[in-house]
């Protein structure tokens, strides 16, 4: 995935405070596929945007666990009269449209559907939709999708 090693790359980049060519590559993957991923942004290993993230926001504090599957058009940002802003988990599917806003943490392997619109905690293995997003059910871990899988088409 191209927005991902791009990232990569500046947030290499930022972490050895080299001036400049992190603003730059951050402004390249605005200009060209239109997702605002700061170099400053914690994203982990195996980490999906669906469709090169086509109009997902990422604050520049957020951290982002191993594996989570994010889908277009979702904002993962701060909300006023909070200084921090969400943590996402590992393995965490985020739906597109979806927006996860404030001090929030999103639990390993939860399920965020699409354009939800999540402004508390949601446990890990849970599966929030609606706006304000509630927790609809809570699933079993070995009754967790493999959603990969669906994305390589087996």
């Amino acid at each position: 995935m191209i927005v991902l090693r791009i990232y990569r790359v500046a947030h290499w980049l930022h972490c050895r405070r080299v001036p400049f060519i992190p603003w730059l590559l951050k402004s390249f993957n605005r200009i060209v596929f239109a997702v605002v991923l700061p170099p400053s942004a914690q994203i982990g290993k195996e980490v999906l945007l669906s469709y090169e993230g086509l109009g997902t926001v990422i604050h520049r504090r957020a951290v982002i666990g191993d594996g989570a599957i994010i889908g277009t058009g979702v904002t993962i940002g701060g909300r006023s009269g909070s200084k921090n802003v969400p943590v996402i988990g590992t393995g965490v599917l985020i739906g597109s449209g979806a927006k996860i806003l404030g001090d929030i943490s999103i639990g390993a392997y939860a399920s965020i559907g699409a354009n939800a619109v999540v402004l508390h905690d949601v446990p890990e293995y849970a599966v929030a939709v609606g706006i304000p997003a509630r927790i609809v059910r809570t699933n079993q871990p070995q009754n967790i999708p493999d959603y990969k899988a669906f994305l390589e088409g087996r």
